[in-house]
């Protein structure tokens, strides 16, 4: 009996479905496969997973926990290349915006799966953990705020077989972090065989708004029972612009003054330049049961986005004075200029201090204001490399090693340290963050025979792991203090301050963790497993988590599963001692602001409540049904409920006092001079996350071809509960922020069809309202309807045409002059207008 209906793409097969999981170790290679033409597709079979079980890969519907399986081809038939992308167009539980103009937040962008932080999600590449990104979420929305998750932009789509989302709590198995689920990238192991594809599309809006991208991958044989597949994906976009002109611009044109910027700030997504990603997957056998293996993947590219226009009329510390008088410097010049920082008075201003040779203002030398371009080199690289296979008394082994580092090292553009005066320089280097991780594993599997349907599978192993995180001091003039902060001048290179000495440095901790897994079919429709972990920390001592899960077959037709479990995730070294400072605009005011971040052990956060880390603890409960008729309609509902005690999170702000200010400088933070608030990471409150999955597949075959459809569905809603005591977030915005940052309710709705040599594809994804902080409001929800045509040829090439969001819709406007925003900075979906794009590819 066919349990999963599979749909069916040109010339590949395309899974798409859920099933139950926990993610497994693969013990046999996969035989190498080859790729034909459309018609060339193979009848319909069941799909199996390998994230889910540590006994033998289960099919998709017959796995005890909810899994979705996107192959290939779900990523190749979309316009971008960033992988973030890919995956929110076709998960919706799975959730990531823009972030336009939020630091590093633009950078690295975070992403959220049921509505938890980016690090409540475990990502794994051929099952083996993957490192977490270097880039700490200092300034962004909802649940990303304070996380620091992994970079899956990293990863090329070219190079993966398939994807597998486990969407259920998984830290029992697999450690630290797998609490919202599990992102497994399977790459290709093919042996043979080669694709290549080359894809260039634009914006409605405006033609120079351009993306490109061309990838190939090749399958080799390696000796005589081996592969090397290889993969590598050039690609880069032009940024995007949806904002109206700034006020102050506006004003300065009025003035008369040139060079002012149109718009004066961008908003959109950043410019992406010279992305590389490269991928190999090497397998060998050794024996007849042995075989040793390696897969590796490096990437780099530079992003860059806009940050906020610095106006001479508002920006303190450049311009003006927190009084909002216009700022001068030298001996006695500030009494002799109490001039309000106005439009009306700029002019006269600047040509009163110009013929001052005793005093300096920027007005004089940058009346037209500025904006600075920040952006980071992003590098990421991991290897992985170990042998497994089965010894002769039945033993499956699998033994690891890894190393992975992520690498942002930072520009700032465009602007200038205020303290240094006229001589400042216009670019800087403002240093670098690392993370790197070792790990090492040793997983066991051994099936004994007990009477029942089937085995007892016990699986047991051991896991050593090592995460460190490093700050790299900038170039000094980002960081130094000038002669001209004695007279008022901001220090540090202005928008995102150089790492000093002082906030330099390197933090690791160690891990060790053994693990103990069981799974037995009781009856021919009864499965039932378990599993449990300790692990022990540096630092804060261990945790123990279990996990309970089984799968009742009631009919042929009718399954019924669910789990209980807990997990934990630990705090990682960057989140308990980075320091960093950002600029934010207070949505309520309007202005500016100076938000510092320091150590939740820094003395000053000590004194404010602060306290050492400690982990966060979960509990997951997920309950389904799983309908699989014989004619090829598949429909899986699970309910999810996840509670995460001591959740992790930036603090409130603090409004930080000349004491607060004295004792920072002191302690080698000098742009604490400038800080209107300062906050630090807490375990601060509780959470209680609990939602409906839905999908529905259903495919026929007729006279003008076949059609597939597949409806998917998610409502996720979290509410936020039990406040330590005297803690600083309990305000109603800060919980909206958490609460209601991302839609609670998303659906797709995706109808493909093969008839001869074409293949079309239509898809809807709705994204539902959601409260956007930087407006201080909630939005309406809205949707995008994407459409793809493409022809293949009998020789193995294809041609594709597409438009993503086709109907060119847009968020609902939320202008603001202040800032020259048009639309909400966190539109779930963007907010870009339409993309059309062409393909061209070739495989054999």
């Amino acid at each position: 009996m066919i349990l999963h209906r599979s749909f069916k793409s040109p010339g590949r097969r395309l899974f798409t479905g859920s099933t139950m999981a926990a993610l497994s170790v693969t013990w046999l290679f996969a035989a190498p496969t080859s790729h034909g033409a459309a018609t060339d597709v193979p009848p319909a079979i069941e799909e199996v997973v390998v994230v889910g079980t540590r006994a033998q890969p289960r099919s998709v519907e017959d796995s005890s926990v909810p899994v979705d399986t996107i192959s290939s081809e779900d990523f190749e038939n979309q316009g971008g290349s960033d992988m973030t992308n890919l995956v929110r167009a076709l998960v919706p539980s799975f959730h990531v915006s823009d972030n336009p103009s939020r630091d590093l937040a633009a950078l690295l962008r975070p992403v959220n799966l049921r509505g938890l932080a980016p690090d409540h999600t475990l990502v794994l590449m051929n099952n083996k953990r993957r490192h977490r990104g270097s880039v700490i979420q200092w300034i962004s929305n909802g649940a990303s705020n304070g996380a620091q998750g992994p970079d899956i932009s990293a990863i090329p789509a070219i190079a993966i077989k398939r994807m597998e989302v486990l969407r259920d709590g998984a830290a029992a198995q697999y450690g630290s972090d797998a609490i919202a689920g599990v992102l497994n990238f399977v790459l290709k192991d093919d042996a043979q065989g080669m694709a290549f594809e080359a894809k260039h599309g634009a914006h409605t809006a405006s033609s120079d708004e351009d993306m490109t991208s061309i990838a190939g991958n090749i399958g080799l044989p390696l000796a005589d029972s081996g592969f090397a597949n290889l993969s590598l994906e050039y690609a880069e976009s032009a940024p995007t612009d949806r904002s109206v002109q700034h006020g102050d611009a506006t004003a300065l044109i009025g003035l008369g003054i040139p060079n002012v910027g149109v718009p004066a700030k961008p908003w959109g997504s950043p410019k992406v330049s010279g992305s590389i990603k490269a991928v190999a997957n090497i397998g060998i056998d050794l024996a007849d049961d042995h075989q040793l293996y390696a897969f590796a993947n490096h990437a780099s590219r530079e992003v860059e986005t806009a940050f906020f226009f610095r106006s001479p009329m508002n920006r303190n510390g450049v311009y003006k004075t927190s009084s909002n008088i216009f700022l001068v410097g030298g001996d006695g010049c500030q009494s002799r200029y109490d001039v309000p920082s106005t439009a009306d008075n700029l002019l006269a201003f600047r040509d009163r201090v110009a013929a001052d040779g005793d005093c300096f203002s920027f007005v004089e030398l940058y009346p037209e204001g500025f904006t600075p371009a920040f952006g980071a080199e992003m590098t990421d690289y991991s290897f992985v490399g170990g042998i497994k296979g089965v010894l002769a008394n039945g033993l499956l082994y699998d033994v690891s090693g890894s190393f992975g580092e992520n690498n942002m090292n930072g520009f700032l553009d465009n602007s200038l340290n205020p303290s240094l005066g006229p001589g400042s320089q216009r670019d800087f280097d403002i240093g670098e963050y690392t993370q790197n991780e070792t790990n090492f594993n040793v997983d066991l599997s051994y099936p004994v025979d007990v009477n029942m349907a089937s085995d007892l599978n016990i699986a047991g192993g051991f896991e050593w792991r090592v995460e460190e995180f490093q700050i790299s001091t900038g170039e000094r003039a980002s960081w130094v203090i000038g002669p001209y902060q004695q007279y008022g001048f901001g220090t540090g290179s202005n928008g995102f301050g150089g790492f000093n000495p002082a906030s330099s440095g390197t933090w690791d901790r160690a891990n060790i963790a053994a693990y103990l897994d069981l799974e037995v079919n009781a009856t021919d429709n009864l499965r039932i497993g378990g599993a449990v972990r300790r692990e022990d920390f540096d630092g804060f001592g261990g945790t123990t988590n279990f996990k309970l899960a089984t799968h009742l077959r009631v009919t042929d037709a009718l399954a019924l599963r669910g789990s209980f479990g807990t997990g934990f995730r630990a705090p990682t070294p960057g989140q308990s001692n980075a320091r960093n400072v950002s600029t934010v605009v207070n949505a309520a005011t309007n202005a500016f602001e100076e938000r510092g971040t320091i150590g939740s052990t820094h003395p000053v956060a000590m004194a404010l409540g602060g306290r050492e880390l400690q982990p966060e603890e979960s509990g997951n409960l997920s309950l389904g049904v799983v309908l699989a008729l014989d004619n090829g309609l598949s429909l899986t509902a699970d309910y999810f409920r996840i509670t995460v005690d001591d959740r992790i999170a930036l603090s409130g702000l603090f409004s930080v006092t000349d004491e607060i200010k004295a004792a920072l400088i002191a302690d080698g933070v000098p742009e604490a001079s400038e800080f209107t608030s300062v906050r630090y990471f807490t375990n601060d409150f509780d959470t209680r996350t609990e939602g409906v999955d839905v999908v529905l597949t259903y495919g026929w075959e007729w006279d003008f071809g076949s059609t597939d459809l597949l409806f998917s569905f998610n409502n996720t809603k979290t509410e936020v509960r039990n406040f330590r005591e005297g803690s600083t977030i309990a305000d109603g915005d800060t919980i909206d922020n958490l609460e209601r940052g991302a839609p609670a309710t998303r659906f797709n709705a995706t109808a493909t069809h093969n008839i001869d040599q074409w293949y079309l594809m239509l898809r809807y994804s709705h994204f539902g309202e959601w409260y956007d902080d930087h407006s201080a409001a909630e939005f309406d929800g809205y949707g995008l309807a994407d459409l793809l045509v493409q022809y293949n040829f009998a020789n193995g090439l294809a041609i594709s045409v597409g438009a993503e969001n086709f109907l060119d819709d847009y968020p609902d406007l939320a202008i603001n002059y202040g800032n020259g925003r048009k639309y909400p900075r966190y539109s779930p979906a963007g907010h870009n207008g339409a993309l059309v794009y062409a393909k061209v590819s070739y495989s054999m």
